[in-house]
């Protein structure tokens, strides 16, 4: 069931979104040759924490993950655990998945940041999945649909040769990390589900160098590209609102 927002309840999301971004802002700061992605999940931990909140992520689902933020590197595409020893290295690059649950709500962001200097095509990767989110999100607004949402994010992946994974999707958010309707990086305009004002979504288009395709790792939890090709990941949380879609995970 898709729950819709009300004013009081977008106002405590976008309480969470700000711990969320506080936490990305870290992150972008300690991403760096040497550091192990452990060393960021404590410092992620110790931010959402400190601000009275709870990492949405740690304990969550089946087996239950272990951390505070989702870590992951190059062919990984979302759920990398993070390790003591997992050491980033020149090149590579890491995407960041953060959650929080304060004041009964959950905001959910992430990023792909570069580890030093990376190569141009890794950069032009990043680059478009961005730019991906952004042309979803200028679509979210009262009247359209589902479908154009997730239609914008595929012509700009697409348009540049990469893949979109299909079998993981965005999310609504709001008391519940994950909720009601799902939102695929893929679609065609015109269908699904018409946006409506209080409409939560996490976006979060996943895009790769070479094949759309992926596979799970033995942890129960990592997804790699099945080509082993990196692969990027940018999302934020936002509200469909009468004045146009708002980013909630923002300072």
């Amino acid at each position: 069931m898709v729950r819709l927002k009300t004013k009081e309840e977008l106002a405590r999301i976008r309480n969470a979104g700000r711990i969320v971004a506080q936490v990305l802002e870290a992150m972008a700061q300690m991403v760096r040759p040497g550091i192990s992605t452990l060393d960021l999940d404590r410092e992620a931990e110790a931010i959402i924490r400190k601000a009275g909140a709870v990492p949405s992520f740690k304990g969550y689902g089946e087996p239950p993950f272990p951390a505070s933020i989702c870590a992951s590197i190059d062919a990984e595409v979302v759920h990398g655990i993070p390790l003591a020893t997992r050491i980033l290295q020149p090149g590579e690059i890491i995407s960041v998945d953060v959650g929080a649950y304060f004041e009964g709500f959950h905001a959910d962001a992430a990023r792909t940041f570069a580890v030093g200097d990376i190569s141009a095509d890794k950069a032009e990767l990043v680059r478009v999945t961005e730019a991906a989110f952004w042309a979803g999100f200028e679509k979210a607004v009262i009247g359209n649909r589902l479908g154009d949402v997730s239609a914008a994010v595929q012509r700009i992946a697409e348009s540049h040769g990469y893949g979109v994974v299909r079998e993981l999707t965005g999310h609504g958010v709001g008391r519940r990390l994950h909720e009601d309707p799902d939102l695929p990086n893929f679609g065609h305009a015109g269908r699904g589900m018409r946006l409506e004002e209080g409409l939560v979504l996490a976006m979060e288009p996943m895009i790769t160098l070479g094949s759309r395709h992926i596979a799970i790792l033995e942890d129960g939890w990592t997804i790699v590209t099945s080509d082993r090709k990196p692969a990027a990941h940018y999302e934020n949380t936002f509200a469909v609102t009468a004045e146009g879609p708002v980013i909630l995970t923002a300072l």
